[in-house]
């Protein structure tokens, strides 16, 4: 079983590990994009600050973001899985699993990832700012970059269940045939239903911190269900390959 996370604007910043080495990530297929990407980041933000701020859509008191991207072959890494910060990873709150949990969280999360395209959990990545919408100086858009190898290098998981619960925009650099996508609602008294970001963040947050460290082996959604309504999630199966969170406001 995989589970596919959206990354984080935030992340946390410093690390244990040494300067990032793209041999050293899951996935080596992706190596070469992951490369030309990296050098677009790097040349941009050093080149030119002002025009990569604005690229970046940061504001001016988010300067040092740049300055980090820079610097992205120098910096110290740390596991993905505690770089990104915010909502979702609130949410799924990985300091707290147990040593066992832990092992479970680390072979089923996956994160996406603009720079990147994919990453294990426990892959070594340093403090960087790029999302899936930005243009890159010398390149298409970033969906046209990563498709085609995120395609070629997750064909193999086509008999594996994958829960991809990213979020349109990283969905879109490279979507897995036959996952199972999950769409997040708010169920109010009236019985109207409504998508909510914050909410949706959240609440996927909580449902993968429930698959990713359960003790049960998950082959199908028909398992997936059971360990996620007996955890307390309200699921509903709205197709082969779409499942409705449904929570409360």
């Amino acid at each position: 079983m995989r589970i596919l996370l959206s990354p984080s604007e935030t992340k946390s910043v410093g690390g244990d590990g040494g300067p990032l080495a793209l041999t050293a990530l899951s996935l080596p297929e992706l190596t070469d994009t992951r490369r030309t990407v990296a050098d677009a980041l790097v040349g941009m933000c050093a080149d030119d600050p002002d025009g990569a701020r604005d690229a970046l859509g940061l504001s001016a008191k988010l300067a040092e973001e740049v300055t980090l991207d820079a610097h992205l072959w120098s910096t110290p890494t740390a596991p993905a899985l505690t770089r990104y910060t915010g909502v979702l990873y609130d949410a799924l709150d990985a300091g707290s699993f147990t040593p066992a949990a832990r092992e479970r969280a680390r072979s089923r999360l996956w994160i996406g990832s603009a720079l990147f395209g994919l990453l294990a959990a426990a892959d070594p990545i340093p403090h960087y700012r790029l999302s899936a919408g930005t243009q890159l100086p010398g390149l298409g858009t970033l969906r046209s970059t990563w498709r085609p190898a995120l395609t070629a290098a997750t064909a193999g998981w086509a008999d594996e269940l994958v829960v991809d619960l990213r979020s349109g925009g990283y969905h879109q650099l490279g979507p897995v045939p036959g996952a199972i996508t999950v769409d997040v609602v708010t169920e109010y008294p009236d019985g109207s239903r409504k998508v909510v970001s914050h909410f949706s963040k959240h609440h996927k947050g909580l449902l993968a911190r429930t698959l990713a460290t359960s003790r049960a082996e998950m082959g199908d959604v028909a398992a997936l269900l059971r360990v996620a309504r007996r955890a307390g999630h309200t699921l509903e199966r709205t197709s082969d390959t779409v499942l409705t969170m449904v929570t409360e406001p």
